[in-house]
């Protein structure tokens, strides 16, 4: 091969090596763009991602705030209405009707009163005993009623919530365990539930039958109750964890509540023995000498010192009572 021809085949080459080498940083350049644009999209939809789970928890807790705010208000509505007699009798689970009661508090003052009378005791006595007696036995027994019922029903509640939190976990409905509740739970709490099954298998919605329960239960147990599953059906959620949350919430409750209890035991027994003292001293003194409490009982000055002191007896009774009533 003549030297020309070498030379022109090496200058061939060396062009086509340069424009390989061109074509190559071309490609890598077009490539490194692609991925910067690729890179970009992907930056750019992380982002729309990230803004609508910002903007979805926003509406998320939006929506919690209103079903809070609209519950608040309802609850503001009940309190009001469960301090009338009526809602006071359904929470005692009594049939007996408003006028009924009244009646029965009329006849039995008028029946108080009128005894003493007949056998010469000053009127004014007469009058007081009768008030207090027809209006203030009734009372005190129908709140009696009321809160045994309550306690009886707050003592079982965490295990019924227990039940439901195991029974949502297994895969069953919540309907299917509050059935479970009705018929395997002791009275009172089998009792408001078996009403809340029944309302729920008429058609009347799982929250109004709550709410028709909070009506005959007004604790803070039922509306925590009701409270949780409003916002889980508005909201969503996992319902057996709310539920568990709610159970531990509850027992912490209730072992708090008896540690109160024990530690104002000997406030209240103090406060039992102060209260009764006068009164056990008063009988005594009258079987043993009745001529010695004359002055009081047959004397304006004796009738006066004893509204004296019945009315300083009832306000220290119900200081102490406030004292030492401690609610959770």
């Amino acid at each position: 091969m003549d030297p020309q021809t070498l030379i022109a085949a090496l200058a061939a080459g060396l062009v086509l090596c340069v424009g390989f080498l061109f074509m190559g940083e071309s490609n890598g350049a077009e490539n490194s763009k692609r991925v910067k644009q690729i890179s970009g999209k992907r930056t750019v939809s992380d982002g729309i991602m990230s803004k609508l789970k910002v903007e979805d928890s926003g509406a998320r807790r939006k929506q919690i705030e209103e079903s809070l705010g609209k519950i608040e208000e309802r609850q503001k509505t009940k309190k009001r209405k469960r301090k009338s007699l009526q809602a006071r009798l359904i929470q005692a689970d009594s049939a007996m009707k408003p006028q009924t009661f009244i009646i029965i508090s009329a006849v039995l003052g008028l029946i108080v009163g009128a005894v003493p009378f007949a056998l010469g005791v000053n009127p004014l006595v007469c009058l007081g005993a009768g008030f207090g007696i027809g209006v203030g036995l009734p009372r005190f027994i129908l709140n009696f009623k009321i809160n045994s019922r309550q306690k009886k029903f707050t003592s079982h509640f965490a295990d019924a919530m227990d039940i439901v939190v195991r029974g949502v976990r297994t895969g069953l409905p919540l309907g299917d365990c509050l059935k479970i509740i009705a018929h395997e739970s002791p009275e009172p709490l089998g009792t408001e539930f078996r009403r809340v099954v029944e309302g729920e298998s008429l058609g009347i919605p799982i929250e109004v039958c709550l709410e028709q329960m909070y009506e005959r239960m007004p604790i803070s147990e039922v509306n925590f109750f009701s409270t949780v599953l409003a916002i889980q059906k508005s909201t969503g959620g996992n319902l057996g964890e709310s539920l568990a949350n709610l159970s531990s919430v509850l027992r912490g409750r209730k072992l708090l509540r008896e540690k109160i209890k024990a530690l104002s035991a000997e406030a209240k027994m103090s406060a039992i023995i102060i209260g009764a003292l006068p009164i056990v001293v008063m009988i005594l003194v009258t079987i043993m000498s009745p001529d010695y409490m004359y002055e009081l009982y047959f004397t304006p000055t004796g009738h006066r010192n004893m509204m004296i002191g019945a009315v300083m007896m009832v306000m220290g009774t119900l200081m102490m009572r406030k004292m030492i009533n401690f609610k959770i």
